[in-house]
């Protein structure tokens, strides 16, 4: 933990994070890529390229996989519904705008932003737009919805809720901006009663569905130190909701499991990440802000292992394939970890633009990928023989 916190004061997390910056230089040098004898393989069994991808912009355009269909878009306003098994493109349809954030979605609507701050609900059947509503500024995470309501949260703290059906406003709620804070933000998650909203000024809030008034509130991380910097304390993640459980973790804040009916603190422990944590085999996993991947044991949350071989390299959120740990980082690798011990076991350049958006675990254990560049890809996990390093023969 010590060698984590003397990181974190000159930390600029390399992914370029400080609201306004576009860069992804980074104060700390990365780590060289790994030399990995490779056990594991991905195969992929599809891709196509979506529009200009991110663009060389700063976006976190996440996939929405939907079960029947795969809806993503691009920067320069490209939206795709891909059938999953195959990668066929059902529709495909160029907003004329450039979009900032998505996809969120429902049963009948996918949500975007434009740079121009504009909440776009297209139609899930062939993209056309049903409605929009302009809000008061950018936003960089994803819309969440519960099928009645649409949920998106601004880049000046601001909540807002419109109904899905009319893009009529409901409510809105207003939260306290630090001076300083990280270029990345959760989705909102839409419940039935409630929404839970992770804020740049260290909070997870609970508001009220039907009025937007607060329910309770939950301090992730409380700001400390002299420069703006180091009292940065964004929760950038979404929490991951188990059971009647929220677990939430933020930068230079603490993991923790937090009762959703009233906020009550069940445990928790110091970390620092910016993105969601990972369950899987009894274990919980981290990508923590200096890059990283830890495990811990989901009864007392002691250590269990820790791969360091990817410092400072931005890893993506953890997810769990099989008996594997995915990541991708910013020179565009995917990395396979083990999930018992952490040892590099397969590795893959995919996108020389880098991989910023989590991998996507769909039902049948295929993984979504999502370049910056804009290729997007499904792969499975086969066991391969001994080499140093997977390349893709379609690499672009």
């Amino acid at each position: 933990m010590e060698r984590a916190r003397a990181k974190l004061a000159g930390i600029m997390l390399g992914v370029a994070l400080v609201a306004g910056c576009s860069s992804t230089d980074t104060f700390e040098q990365p780590a060289p890529v790994p030399e990995v004898v490779s056990s594991v393989k991905l195969q992929e069994l599809w891709d196509i390229d979506i529009g200009d991808g991110h663009d060389g912009s700063f976006l976190y355009l996440e996939p929405l996989y939907a079960g029947d269909t795969i809806y993503a878009a691009s920067a320069d306003g490209m939206v795709y519904a891909v059938e999953p098994a195959t990668g066929k493109v059902r529709w495909k349809r160029d907003t004329d705008q450039q979009i900032m954030a998505g996809v969120g979605g429902d049963r009948a609507l996918i949500y975007l932003v434009t740079r121009d701050a504009r909440l776009l609900a297209l139609s899930r059947e062939d993209g056309s737009e049903l409605w929009s509503a302009v809000l008061p500024n950018e936003a960089l995470s994803a819309p969440g919805s519960n099928n009645a309501m649409v949920v998106v949260q601004t880049i000046d703290g601001k909540v807002h809720a419109f109904n899905t059906g009319s893009g009529e406003k409901l409510w809105q709620y207003d939260s306290a901006v630090p001076a300083l804070s990280l270029r990345a933000a959760a989705s909102p998650l839409v419940g039935a009663d409630l929404v839970l909203a992770s804020l740049a000024n260290g909070r997870l809030m609970a508001l009220d569905g039907g009025t937007g008034q607060p329910v309770w509130q939950y301090q992730v991380g409380e700001p400390a130190g002299r420069t703006e910097l180091e009292r940065l304390v964004d929760v950038a993640g979404e929490p991951l909701i188990l059971e009647n459980a929220a677990m939430v973790v933020g930068y230079q804040g603490k993991l923790a499991l937090v009762d959703i009916q009233n906020g009550r603190e069940i445990w928790s422990r110091a970390a620092s990440s910016l993105h969601s944590p990972m369950i899987g085999d009894g274990k919980i996993f981290l990508a923590a802000a200096d890059g990283d991947i830890l495990a811990l044991q989901g009864q007392d949350r002691r250590e269990l292992w820790r791969q360091e071989q990817l410092a400072w390299r931005q890893p993506t959120q953890p997810v769990v394939l099989g008996d594997h740990l995915l990541v991708g980082d910013f020179e565009g690798y995917i990395h396979i970890l083990s999930m018992a011990d952490g040892s590099l076991q397969g590795q893959l350049m995919y996108d020389h633009d880098g991989l910023r958006v989590p991998f996507k675990v769909m039902s049948d254990d295929r993984l979504l990928v999502y370049g910056n560049g804009g290729e997007m890809s499904v792969f499975s996990v086969q066991k391969g023989r001994g080499t140093t390093s997977i390349k893709r023969s379609s690499l672009r």
